[in-house]
């Protein structure tokens, strides 16, 4: 939330006071970067589960019991919350004012006034299939098949490339918590469209647990 959003709300914009803006690239590499980090910090402590569609994805393989994974939600939601409030306090601290806005705070949504203005149908699609993707992804590398050692990398740059194809469609989500916090915040448009990026993402990491599951059934 913090390093991806604020990434996005802060210096994400072509031109800051006559400095050059990060672009897609650069919060592509905020939001990447920031799972890599927190993967090495606290995977070894909690599997570094900071997004529910990954934690109910885990829930579905039988990974995490049903109430580990209901704490686990409560905290990532608390946690982005608490983040997009941290980011909203950093951004109304500018000595010549801070106007919030439409989809303020690195919000996610679609629709006119939005990003490059994509659809209902496009931000769906984009946000389902991206979401199984990174599933499929963290199946992968933290499987008996995988490279543990090498998983942090794998799912950060994984994320990396998801943000650079949806920035324009969604401002990328794939991750219900990281869509809460910033919503809840802005309000309006934010909060009304708020039910695509959890239902999307979540379905797409159900689809993942399911297709993996049948992989580990046939070897």
């Amino acid at each position: 939330m913090l390093f991806g959003c604020g990434a996005a709300a802060v210096a994400g914009a072509d031109t800051i006071a006559g400095l050059s803006g990060l672009g897609v690239l650069g919060i592509s590499f905020a939001f990447g970067l920031a799972v890599v980090v927190f993967a090495y910090a606290i995977g070894g402590v909690s599997g570094c589960h900071i997004n529910p569609a990954v934690t109910i994805a885990m829930l579905i393989n039988g990974k995490i019991s049903p109430g580990g994974a209901v704490v686990y939600i409560l905290a990532q939601l608390a946690g982005a919350l608490l983040g997009a409030f941290a980011l909203q306090q950093i951004l109304s601290g500018q000595v010549a004012g801070f106007t919030a806005g439409e989809w303020a705070y690195g919000s996610n949504g679609w629709g006119t006034g939005y990003q490059s203005e994509y659809g209902l149908k496009s931000a769906f699609i984009a946000e389902t299939v991206l979401t199984f993707l990174f599933l499929f992804v963290i199946f992968g590398t933290t499987s008996k098949w995988g490279n543990s050692t090498m998983a942090g990398l794998a799912i950060g740059f994984t994320l990396v490339l998801i943000h650079l194809v949806a920035i324009p469609i969604t401002g990328t989500s794939v991750n219900p918590a990281r869509s809460f916090g910033p919503a809840v915040l802005a309000g309006g448009a934010a909060l009304s469209q708020l039910w695509l990026f959890i239902v999307a993402p979540i379905l797409g990491g159900a689809v993942a647990a399911a297709v993996w599951r049948l992989l580990e059934k046939a070897d």
